[in-house]
């Protein structure tokens, strides 16, 4: 490796203290650029925090609107369930014929309370399977 003159050393000195010289102004501009990435992330996850939660609350508003429109609509749809089956019932009793008022029968009213009384002592008594058997004999 041939030697090299003093010129040449010191000229490639003179390059690398210009290089390390312009060291702190590139430093210094990397640094103000990562402050202003921060800056410009903290405001981004803000905004997208925020519209999260406008979301949110966007979210819950429908929701509620559609739960209150099912529970409407359940009710409806109860309501006609119960006519329905107040004109089974009806139905039911016009096709057994008219029932005879304790009064066409001779039972006072007081007599036929407890007539009440006694039949529902009696169905307390008697097993859930066997009232099934019953109603199906009928």
């Amino acid at each position: 490796m041939p030697a090299r003159t003093l010129e040449s050393r010191v000229d490639s000195l003179e390059r690398r203290v210009d290089t390390l010289e312009q060291l702190p102004a590139r430093m210094t501009a990397l640094e103000s650029q990562i402050v202003q990435l921060r800056a410009e992330m903290r405001d981004e996850f803000s905004a997208i925090r925020h519209e999260m939660r406008s979301g949110d609350q966007e979210t819950r508003r429908v929701l509620r609107e559609e739960l209150r429109a099912g529970d409407e609509e359940t009710r409806t749809l109860m309501r006609v369930l119960h006519e329905d089956v107040i004109n089974r019932i009806a139905l039911i009793g016009d096709a057994r014929g008219p029932r005879r008022s304790a009064d066409a029968v001779g039972v006072s009213p007081v007599a036929e309370r407890g007539h009440h009384r006694h039949f529902r002592s009696l169905r307390r008594r008697v097993p859930t399977a066997e009232l099934g058997t019953a109603r199906r004999r009928r």
